[in-house]
C-alpha cells in the first residue's frame, strides 16, 4: 500500500474516532450521504453498508442511541439484528424508534419449527419495539437438516408465510455459510434475499461465493454480504482471547486492508455489506462507505497478494 494512501486513510479514521461518544442526533445529512442500491426484485432502496446489531450488543443505551442516530445522519437506513446477538435487540429497539419508519429493520430466527420460530417473532418484535420488521431470515440456514426441518411439514416456513399474513414480516430471506446449502435453498424456495459471506480471500483461496453470486443474480434476489472485512481464522492461542471480542474471525489489517477488502465486496453486484461488529471497524466502514470508489487495478492487486495462502474462514463442503 503507497504511504499516501494509508496516510490518507488514517487521517479519515481518526477523525471517526474522534466522533465517538458525540450524541450526532441533531446532526445534519451529510452532502454525501451513503449510496442506496435496488434490493433485488422487492424494489426495495437500501443502504450499501448495513448496521449490524452486534454494534450495539454490551453498549450502555445512551452510547447505542448516539451510534444508531450518526449510522442514520451518514445515510444508512438497513439494519440487520438476531435474536442470538446478546442484548443487541434490547438496545437497538430504543436507539432505532424514532427513525423506524423511515429505515429497513431485518431480523433473524435461529428456530427451525413454526412453534419455536413464532416465539422468537413475537419477542424480537417486543424488544425492537415495532410492529413489523422488513425483512424476516432464517439464521445460520447451513446445514441441510435444518433446510429439511424449515421447509418441512410443522416448520418454520409456516411461520414466516403467516406472519407475512398479518403484516409482521414484508419479506422472506436466509443467512447461511455453506455454498452446498445456498444453492439447495435457493432451488427449493423462492426467498426474497441472501445473506452471505462474500469477500476476497473467500473468492480467491477457497472460490467461496462466486456461485452463490451467480445463482442469486439469475434469481434477481437481493444479495446482501458478510464478512466483507472478513481475513483468516484466529491462531489457535487466540481462538478465545483476541482484541476484537466481537470478531469470532480475523478481521482484516486496520485501516488499510479492511477499507479495502469492504470496497473488493462493495465492488461486486450486490445491494449492501454489513461490517464487524466491532464499533472501530464499523466507523471505519461508514467513512468508505460514505467515499466508495471501486478499487483500482492496482489496488486489487495489492489486496490479493496480501490474502495469498490466507487460511479462509470457510471451505466448500464445510457446514459450519
Amino acid at each position: 500500500m503507497e504511504r499516501r494512501i494509508f496516510l490518507k486513510q488514517a487521517a479519515i479514521t481518526a477523525a471517526a474516532v474522534a466522533c465517538t461518544g458525540k450524541n450526532r442526533a441533531s446532526a445534519s445529512t451529510p452532502a454525501n450521504p451513503i449510496a442506496r442500491r435496488t434490493l433485488g426484485r422487492t424494489g426495495e432502496k437500501l443502504s450499501i453498508l448495513g448496521f449490524g446489531g452486534i454494534v450495539v450488543m454490551n453498549e450502555d443505551p445512551g452510547a447505542a442511541s448516539n451510534i444508531v442516530a450518526e449510522a442514520v445522519d451518514r445515510g444508512i437506513n438497513y439494519f440487520d439484528i438476531a435474536p442470538s446477538y446478546g442484548n443487541a435487540q434490547e438496545r437497538l429497539g430504543p436507539a432505532l424508534a424514532p427513525y423506524r419508519n423511515k429505515c429497513f429493520l431485518a431480523c433473524k430466527t435461529d428456530g427451525r419449527m413454526k412453534d419455536d420460530s413464532r416465539a422468537q417473532l413475537e419477542g424480537s418484535l417486543r424488544l425492537l419495539k415495532t410492529d413489523h420488521v422488513d425483512l424476516y431470515q432464517f439464521h445460520a440456514l447451513t446445514k441441510m437438516t435444518d433446510l429439511d426441518k424449515v421447509l418441512g411439514p410443522g416448520g418454520a416456513m409456516e411461520t414466516m408465510e403467516a406472519a407475512k399474513k398479518e403484516g409482521k414480516i414484508r419479506y422472506i430471506g436466509f443467512s447461511v455459510h455453506s455454498a452446498e446449502t445456498a444453492l439447495a435453498a435457493m432451488d427449493r424456495y423462492n426467498f426474497d434475499t441472501i445473506l452471505f459471506p462474500i469477500n476476497w480471500v473467500l473468492f480467491t483461496q477457497a472460490n467461496f461465493g462466486p456461485q452463490i453470486l451467480e445463482r442469486a443474480q439469475e434469481k434477481k434476489m437481493g444479495i446482501l454480504a458478510l464478512k466483507s472485512m472478513a481475513k483468516t481464522v484466529w491462531p489457535a492461542g487466540e481462538s478465545k482471547n483476541h482484541p476484537q471480542p466481537k470478531c469470532w474471525y480475523q478481521p482484516a489489517a486496520f485501516p488499510d486492508e479492511a477499507s479495502l477488502g469492504l470496497r473488493w465486496t462493495l465492488g461486486h453486484p450486490i445491494t449492501a455489506a454489513i461490517p464487524p461488529g466491532d464499533e472501530r471497524y464499523f466507523r471505519l466502514a461508514m467513512d468508505v462507505a460514505q467515499n466508495f470508489k471501486p478499487l483500482e487495478a492496482r489496488e486489487e492487486q495489492a489486496l490479493l497478494a496480501g490474502g495469498h495462502g490466507v487460511e479462509p474462514i470457510f471451505h466448500l463442503g464445510n457446514d459450519v
